[in-house]
């Protein structure tokens, strides 16, 4: 859970330095509906992420009020935050990932302008394999009491991604009918992905709505009516 909200607050440097109680606003405002950071663990994970070096304090702001640090990305806190956007979640072998990491992940590659739709086209692919893992062996015909309970584990965690995979069509949907977002990423922090092996339908936005906001791994589609 902490890496995953210092992962998230370093997507929210990309756009340029901003101070501790911006960061909490923003996330906050972004991520609407899941809890809102307190601001003693926002300022906690800052001092982690600064110890580990991905980022500095760009300057101090003083004026009326409290004095602000200001904070900024460095080099491998920039790298490390592309890779979280670009990156699928493993669901491992517990079958499921967690919520919110994958809200934050997802909604913050849209605010972001960073391919949203092949965020997700990989996330399905992660996901779509991990089920198969989870599918019976052929032949598997054991119905006794002790493989009673390693079945319903695989079938409770096949149902967890497919609820998973559900929320990212519906997500994908209402993406496709928003317009851009109005933040963006650094010029040069432009993401580059993978190609992935597992064909998907395409998530990008209706270029009737929007065409300036595109999904650069996907083929161009007409206008949508």
């Amino acid at each position: 859970m902490i890496m995953a909200i210092g992962d998230a607050l370093l997507a929210l440097l990309l756009p340029g330095p901003r101070h501790g109680y911006d960061l909490k606003r923003t996330h906050d405002e972004w991520f609407a509906g899941l809890r809102p950071l307190a601001f003693g663990q926002v300022y906690s994970t800052l001092a982690r992420l600064q110890r580990d070096d991905l980022i500095e304090i760009a300057q101090t702001e003083i004026g009326d009020g409290p004095e602000r640090t200001v904070y900024e990305l460095t080099e491998p806190g920039r790298a490390r935050a592309r890779d979280w956007l670009a990156e699928p979640i493993d669901p491992g072998v517990t079958g499921g990932v967690p919520a919110d990491e994958l809200i934050r992940k997802t909604l913050a590659a849209y605010r972001l302008h960073a391919d949203p739709g092949g965020l997700m086209s990989r996330q399905r692919a992660t996901h779509l394999r991990a089920m198969r893992a989870l599918e019976p062996a052929p032949g598997e015909t054991d119905h006794s009491a002790a493989a009673l309970g390693r079945t319903g584990v695989r079938d409770l965690q096949r149902l967890h991604l497919d609820a998973d995979l559900r929320w990212l069509d519906l997500t994908g949907e209402r993406i496709r009918r928003l317009p851009a977002p109005e933040v963006g990423m650094l010029p040069g922090a432009v993401l580059e992905y993978p190609t992935t092996d597992e064909p998907d339908e395409p998530d990008e936005p209706d270029e009737g709505e929007d065409p300036e906001y595109t999904d650069p791994n996907q083929p161009a589609e007409g206008a949508r009516s």
